[in-house]
């Protein structure tokens, strides 16, 4: 799977980002996930586009601190936050509305360019999973790629 998947997609005026996540949430053969964005207060992820959420979350997704669930300990550590299942986890990690979601395996990348962090891209999956190293390099290598048009 490469991201050239989402390449197409980012060429377009103005981008859908809802198109893009739900691109990615296909080729990961997931159900549900979230695009946040940094804008001009860089302690807050604000959501750019979502799918598979629950109306009744999506107020509380709409602004994370960073540093705060999965997208914003990914956001504040600069690196993927994985769970096999949000459903079952106790690590605190997950905020207590993420299961709400009746998501399971679930990830959350950074979107990072030369180090200076863009954003978030969480997708998640109805079933337990591990991502595979070689799905999490990927989804990197198009959260960085996503880094070239944020703003648009």
């Amino acid at each position: 799977m490469s991201n050239t998947v989402v390449t197409p997609l980012l060429s377009t005026k103005p981008i859908n980002w809802e198109e893009v996540l739900s691109t990615i949430i296909a080729a990961y053969g997931c159900t549900t996930g979230t695009i946040h964005f940094i804008e001009e207060d860089p302690s807050l992820l604000h959501l750019k586009a979502q799918q598979g959420i629950p109306s009744f979350l999506v107020p509380k997704l709409s602004k994370i601190p960073v540093g705060k669930g999965m997208a914003g300990i990914a956001a504040q550590r600069r690196k993927p936050v994985e769970m096999c299942n949000l459903q079952t986890d106790d690590s605190g990690v997950a905020r207590p509305a993420a299961k709400e979601t009746k998501v399971e395996g679930s990830i959350a990348v950074p979107l990072l360019k030369e180090n200076k962090l863009f954003g978030t891209l969480g997708i998640a999956k109805p079933v337990p999973y591990d991502f595979t190293e070689e799905e999490i390099t990927t989804l990197m290598a198009i959260g960085e790629e996503i880094c070239d048009y944020v703003g648009e």
